[in-house]
């Protein structure tokens, strides 16, 4: 198989977050005849493990779920169940891995065993949470780990990376707003949950606004719902936003000054705020002494990003964990990750491999290592 025909194969079984059979069993047939231990470490997760006799090892990672997406792309390997789609890439990460292991099923020594992790719900829960908590890293060893994502807008074929913060911290925020309708005729007789909103809006915008130039963040409101009529004062309004950053104490601190917000708004207007967010992912931080050994030690060339994104990814949950490294391999001018007409040349996975590949060989110190 090449790695064309993984990606179209995997492309047409797209499936959504921990609900993964027909993958799994794809992927699973694909690893069984070479020289692996397979394992499942957590519900619609597989792990193979390539073992050179070394004391210890490291991982790399794909993640293997799709999108609740209806795929429009045209193209003849299109997804075969209605309503979801590969539409973020995940199907050539799973590609790249599985070229990967064929290349290390070629090779006798190596400095360090090998574990190959595909993991669910990179779209929604946070799978590679459940690969840390799963004890997996520990039973083999692993000391640190590699992982990729294809990205639009990067030239075809390139592979960059960055030094500390690549990708942020993430949370889904909302605000709601409890007031009294009343008609605008007798609008002192209401609470405008409208006027609320849009007090506890420019608010947040000015804090988030005060922060240097040189300090990555974002929060933003795209839904507002309020009222039902013209002639009335709102009695309720809803905002959902997200708010973003990469150091920690930058997120948790425009946290609490949005909520500090909301509490002032309610005791100003009368109106009850109710300021609520999700879990979210952390933010993808490279550590420099990994960067540097890719980089200078193991001479791998790749391409230095000129500054983070905004968009969140979960490989953060295993830097949390252990030493881990994150690249983007660039598609060129392709449609935009989660559009209905995502599509990439894949051409360009063939890069990806390579680069695996040469992580796994120069790792640990041995540029050269010895084929069968």
């Amino acid at each position: 198989m090449s790695l064309a025909d993984d990606r179209r194969a995997l492309h047409r079984i797209p499936e959504l977050d921990c609900d993964l059979p027909e993958t799994m069993a794809y992927l699973e047939k694909a690893l069984s005849g070479l020289r692996c231990a397979l394992s499942s470490p957590c519900k619609s997760a597989l792990c193979a493990y390539f073992d050179f006799g070394a004391p210890r090892a490291i991982a790399f990672r794909s993640d293997a779920d799709a999108l609740p997406i209806t795929e429009r792309s045209g193209v003849p390997f299109a997804s075969v169940h209605p309503g979801r789609m590969h539409a973020c890439g995940h199907d050539g990460h799973m590609a790249i891995l599985l070229e990967l292991g064929r290349r290390l099923n070629g090779w006798r020594k190596l400095e360090r065993n090998v574990l190959l992790v595909f993991q669910p719900a990179e779209e929604t829960t946070g799978g590679a949470r459940k690969i840390c908590e799963s004890g997996i890293f520990e039973r083999c060893g692993v000391e640190a780990v590699f992982g990729l994502h294809l990205w639009p807008g990067l030239p075809a074929g390139t592979v960059a990376s960055r030094r500390l913060e690549m990708m942020s911290r993430s949370c889904e925020l909302t605000a709601e707003f409890t007031g009294r309708s009343a008609h605008i005729a007798r609008a002192e007789e209401g609470i405008d949950a409208l006027d609320a909103a849009v007090l506890f809006y420019r608010r947040v915008r000015e804090l988030v606004d005060s922060l240097p130039p040189q300090v990555y963040r974002l929060c933003r409101f795209g839904r507002m719902e309020s009222g039902t009529v013209r002639n009335a004062l709102s009695g309720h309004a809803r905002l959902e936003g997200s708010l973003r950053a990469f150091q920690d104490e930058v997120f948790f601190d425009l946290l609490e000054g949005i909520r500090a917000i909301g509490r002032d708004v309610q005791a100003e207007t009368g109106c009850g705020v109710a300021v609520t967010n999700s879990d979210g992912y952390p933010a993808v931080i490279n550590p420099p002494e990994l960067y540097d050994y890719i980089r200078v030690d193991c001479g791998i060339e790749f391409e230095e990003l000129p500054r983070p994104v905004m968009i969140t990814e979960d490989f953060s949950w295993y830097q949390k964990h252990l030493p881990g490294l994150f690249f983007f391999l660039g598609t060129g001018p392709s449609p935009a990750l989660h559009a209905d007409d995502f599509n990439f040349d894949e051409a360009v996975l063939s890069r990806g491999a390579d680069l695996f590949e040469s992580i796994a060989r120069r790792y640990g110190g041995r540029s050269v290592c010895w084929n069968e």
